[in-house]
């Protein structure tokens, strides 16, 4: 069996694009994945179109082979957009094996641990997460600590706005439900960071995800050695080496790679068992398309560390168009598929009504030296 060629399809909806890939051999077997949409897709889908030279030919069943030549072989490996490649060419060689083998994806990934993927969704008030406990079965949510457009009023304010917000939804929702914070790396002081921690710290959050960039690692593992909020990060950060740094230096409780960009599955799978010998669980970052969902839920049934899945409604909008049949939620969780592959069938012919866009936000300094993003 070899590869004979790579198709893609960047398609557009819900503010933001969307990059599905397709691998074909030569005896018509194909298998999917999805590129994350880091910003300039249009390059995203050309450097994938560059590996497919490099990779006709080749048995795609010697997955970690290929990984390596598209990771080695470039002048200098790394980068949003040439991983988000890499990572989706990679998914679909996992679904080509295990189609090939009449088999799910786990199973070639040493088996289940789990029989279904618990997930959360992100709301901004006690009356969504209503809905989506009534309609899903959730457990799990997360918000913003920023309240209609409350990152652009005094700093000073932050950590209250932060607080009254986690506490409305603790008091509606109830101590048995998790609710991660998410403040999306706009808090630009370690200090701050702490701050709010502190602020959020009675109302246990589930989580405090990302409360600075990636950049400083050093710094992140300050802001952890001072709050008694778990610390989750990861979603900017790529393949094990980048992961490495992250977890020697102690940086955080909770790591959130990104299985679209971080490297792919079989990455995302070593990123996982390293942090186990660190005694860290894994909530994969999940806001791209169902293809992502399903290859997620394969990783999740067959990591033993894995924690919690976020997730975004594959049932409605241009996303239910994308697939034949999305992967069902039952009772705030994803059943275990047991079909071929990852179980799930790009609907191509539905990609057309949906174009892409080009990625236009930007930001600007303001006079108190904050950030805002446009």
């Amino acid at each position: 069996m070899k590869i004979s060629h790579i198709n893609t399809y960047l398609v557009g909806g819900g503010g933001r694009n969307y990059i599905f890939v397709k691998v074909v051999t030569d005896d018509g077997l194909e298998g999917i994945g999805e590129a994350y949409s880091c910003g300039p897709d249009d390059a995203t889908v050309a450097v994938i179109h560059d590996f497919e030279e490099w990779i006709v030919g080749d048995d795609p069943r010697n997955i970690d082979y290929l990984w390596q030549k598209m990771y080695n072989f470039t002048r200098f490996p790394g980068g949003s957009v040439v991983n988000a490649a890499i990572s989706g060419i990679e998914q679909a060689l996992w679904d080509i094996s295990a189609r090939e083998l009449g088999v799910p994806v786990w199973r070639l990934l040493g088996g289940k641990v789990r029989d279904k993927v618990r997930i959360y969704h992100s709301v901004g008030n006690p009356e969504g997460a209503f809905q989506l406990q009534e309609e899903l079965g959730l457990t799990a949510f997360k918000t913003s600590p920023f309240a209609g457009g409350s990152d652009r009023t005094s700093i000073n304010t932050h950590p209250r706005i932060a607080a009254e917000r986690l506490k409305a939804l603790r008091d509606a929702l109830g101590e048995e439900v998790d609710i991660g914070v998410d403040p999306h790396a706009k808090i630009f002081e370690p200090i701050r960071a702490i701050q709010m921690a502190e602020a959020l710290k009675p109302y246990n959050p589930f989580f405090f995800e990302e409360p600075l960039r990636p950049e400083n690692i050093d710094a992140m593992a300050h802001v952890r050695s001072k709050v008694s909020v778990p610390i989750a990060t990861g979603e900017m950060i790529y393949t094990k080496f980048g992961f490495r740094d992250l977890l020697v230096k102690g940086a955080a409780d909770i790591l959130q790679p990104d299985i679209c960009v971080a490297g792919g599955l079989g990455e995302q799978k070593r990123i996982a068992a390293m942090a186990e010998a660190f005694y860290t669980n894994i909530a994969p970052h999940n806001p791209m398309g169902p293809v992502a969902t399903a290859v997620n839920v394969h990783f999740a049934a067959s990591t033993q560390n894995f924690l919690i899945l976020e997730y975004i409604r594959d049932d409605r909008g241009p996303r239910r168009d994308w697939v034949k049949e999305p992967m069902p939620v039952v009772d705030g969780y994803i059943p275990v598929p047991e079909t071929p592959g990852y179980g799930i069938e790009l609907n191509e012919e539905a990609f057309g009504n949906y174009p892409a866009k080009r990625w236009r936000r930007g930001f600007s300094y303001r006079v108190d030296g904050t950030v805002a993003y446009l």
